[in-house]
């Protein structure tokens, strides 16, 4: 499916989030900058938007990595033609079987990923696994807004105005029907907590972002 749509992906993320996407991998970028994180994992890295976006921090490098090798042939594009190749190397790997050494990364990133992990646990378990002790996990996930007149637009729009969207721009009938039965599946909130702390996670915080439409997790291990 990804590598179906992954010719669009990038105008169809900024067009159907109404370009509220940036300001979501700024607040994760601000963060990796402020724990000082020099080598970061970027797992379902998709075309490297968010790997992109860490690379505005001086002297950071980045590994990206997703199970599509469609989406990585999009992110290899973008990254030579803003001659980052020196700073930014995608691979294609499982990310719940990550080819890294244990302790190796001092952040890892998952922008809108998670909740593809066919399983969350051990995913989250492995991306503990790489991190440096004290290394920071960060989550940007879709989440449910909790606000009742946002919630009915909301799923007003995410149900009935985004899968046709989708399909017309990406020519694919099932991937922007398969988004919003992700996202009312995904375990959010204190649950995804409790899931982080049992693979591993000293700490855990969490922050709705945008009326509760994204959620941004930072789990420290």
């Amino acid at each position: 499916m990804f590598d179906n749509i992954s010719s669009r992906y990038d105008f169809l993320n900024h067009f159907l989030s109404l370009g509220i996407d940036y300001s979501w991998r700024t607040k994760v970028r601000k963060i990796i900058a402020k724990i000082q994180a020099k080598k970061i994992l970027d797992v379902a890295t998709g075309t490297a938007d968010l790997a992109i976006e860490i690379s505005k921090i001086p002297d950071t490098q980045i590994v990206g990595i997703d199970i599509s090798r469609g989406m990585l042939d999009k992110g290899d594009v973008k990254i030579e033609k803003m001659q980052l190749t020196n700073r930014i190397v995608l691979q294609q790997a499982d990310s719940e079987n990550l080819p890294f050494e244990t302790g190796e990364f001092d952040a890892v990133t998952v922008s809108f990923g998670v909740r593809n992990f066919e399983n969350l646990d051990k995913g989250l378990a492995d991306m503990c696994r790489v991190l440096k002790k004290e290394g920071s996990l960060l989550v940007l996930e879709f989440s449910k807004p909790t606000n009742p007149i946002f919630s009915r637009l909301y799923w007003f729009y995410f149900k009935f105005i985004l899968p046709p969207l989708g399909r017309l721009f990406s020519k694919d009938a099932t991937a922007y029907t398969y988004l919003p039965q992700s996202v009312a599946a995904f375990p959010e909130g204190e649950e995804f907590v409790a899931r982080a702390k049992t693979a591993g996670f000293a700490t855990v915080n969490y922050k709705p972002l945008t009326f509760g439409v994204c959620t941004l997790y930072h789990c420290v291990k």
